[in-house]
């Protein structure tokens, strides 16, 4: 029996009528993203997984982030040769940001392929050289000692390979035959001029400033073509063996030009910068594209050229504050 309220006879409750919402429409159809041909491509295949022991050692990887004065993006990609034959991605990328002063440290390394772990030589490389960075930019920040980071790392894959060895102090040759890897490494530091770039090579991985507006690549260390070809040789001096002097090097960079850091997977197909793959860059990244789109950009598919890439790019923003 219902109960009349103090209004009046209660009628009969109003019917339950249940929400009625607008179907969701379909998401929109879009092509995958099919790698960027350039000139005759490579064949297509679905990546074979690498050894199950391999799962650190993503196919892919990238990164993307701004400071007030740079802009940073790098990605490493497994080549079509790794991914058909089983094997992990032997290059590597790491980037930090150093608040107090602006800069951004970066390393980026290209494990030997003769070498038995070379994929955790290249990482553990990387990243011990920003471990080392950050440090000393923390505690003398007007000069970074390039020498004393590359000597950390080496004794970083010296002391990963004690660990395998189940505490035998190894021999040189030894951690070479183990984790053997390339490392450019370095610094870029906005100031009162510009940005300044100082930064290592061991090996035989490559650096430029692009001009993208005139489609300009300038080397910082000698290359494999050109008028400052080096003589081609398949031996590599590769950490744990540190070069003296350290091959080394301080540019400006100014707010027309993009830093480039890559290894031979890159710089191969790049060549001098006049051709296709020199192009292609050049008008991709005359600004910052998203992360996820560079990486898809450095995967590219060109016919002969199944190495790893690595490529690691700073951009200046817009006029650097007085510091």
């Amino acid at each position: 029996m219902t109960t009349p309220s103090r209004g009046g006879a209660a009628g009969p409750p109003p019917p339950m009528h249940p929400q009625v919402h607008a179907p969701m429409p379909p998401p929109p159809e879009s092509a995958p993203w099919l790698r960027i041909p350039v000139g005759t491509p490579g064949p297509e295949f679905e990546a074979r997984p690498p050894g199950q022991y391999a799962y650190d050692y993503p196919d892919t990887e990238c990164d993307g982030w701004s400071t007030p004065d740079l802009t940073l993006r790098f990605a490493s990609v497994r080549g079509a040769k790794h991914r058909y034959y089983r094997q992990p991605r032997q290059d590597a990328a790491r980037a930090a940001a150093h608040e107090p002063t602006g800069a951004i440290v970066f390393a980026v390394a290209d494990g030997v392929s003769s070498a038995a772990s070379s994929e955790l030589g290249a990482v553990e490389a990387c990243r011990a050289a920003l471990e080392r960075l950050l440090h000393l930019l923390s505690h003398g920040p007007e000069r970074v000692d390039l020498q004393d980071v590359a000597h950390h790392a080496a004794q970083r894959l010296r002391e990963i390979t004690r660990w395998r060895l189940n505490g035998k102090d190894p021999e040189p040759g030894e951690v070479a035959a183990l984790h053997a890897t390339t490392l450019i490494a370095g610094t870029v530091r906005p100031d009162r001029d510009g940005c300044l770039v100082e930064l290592f090579r061991i090996g035989d991985s490559g650096a430029w400033t692009l001009d993208a507006g005139r489609a300009r690549y300038a080397p910082l260390f000698a290359t494999k073509t050109g008028s400052d070809a080096v003589v081609v040789s398949n031996e590599v001096a590769p950490l744990p063996r540190v070069p003296d002097p350290l091959e080394q090097i301080s540019v400006r960079l100014t707010e027309h030009q993009t830093l480039l850091i890559g290894t031979d997977g890159f710089a191969d197909p790049l060549g001098d910068g006049d051709g296709q793959v020199g192009a292609l860059f050049a008008g991709q990244l005359a600004a910052p594209p998203p992360p996820l789109w560079f990486a898809h950009l450095l995967d590219f598919s060109r016919e002969t050229f199944d190495d790893d890439r690595t490529l690691l790019a700073v951009w200046p923003r817009t006029a650097v504050r007085p510091r």
